[in-house]
């Protein structure tokens, strides 16, 4: 029962991370391509609270029902599968945490272009870039711990 439980809560936590995190791309994206201001600066809102209120709790919950389900399971932590689902999941972590960070100061040079009547700026377009690069790795190490999760190899 434990085990079901904490498998359910790990996959639903996993869901969160994919489903967010490629769900804040397409918008962000899309917004951006309009290059208006108002939209980007509104889109950009949205997407730093989802951030703040669905990713963030999924990234502080998963280590903690990944452990529990490991030890439970039996499964070693540092050894086969599981250590290179944690070697992933830290980076994931090395590029989201920037990324956190180039969406609040996307939004907030959006909001300012937005204030003054004035197109996008280009450290806006910069910042932009860097995110946009960010997300490939984040994203497809992503996609490698569900993976891992669900075929469990013996590594």
């Amino acid at each position: 029962m434990t085990y079901d439980i904490l498998r359910f809560l790990h996959v639903i936590g996993a869901t969160v991370l994919l489903g967010t995190g490629a769900g804040i791309a397409f918008f962000m994206v899309v917004s951006h391509r309009s290059g208006d201001a108002r939209l980007v600066a509104h889109v950009a809102g949205i997407v730093v609270l989802a951030d703040t209120v669905f990713t963030a709790s999924a990234v502080v919950l998963q280590p903690v029902t990944g452990y529990l389900l490991a030890r439970e399971a039996g499964w070693p932590i540092l050894q086969g599968w599981v250590a290179w689902s944690l070697l992933l999941y830290v980076l994931v972590g090395a590029f989201w945490l920037p990324v956190v960070w180039m969406q609040i100061r996307m939004r907030n040079l959006a909001i300012a272009a937005r204030d003054a009547g004035t197109p996008l700026p280009a450290q806006y377009y910069r910042l932009y870039r860097w995110w946009f690069a960010f997300g490939f790795p984040a994203f497809g190490a992503v996609l490698a711990i569900v993976w891992l999760m669900l075929t469990r190899p013996s590594l």
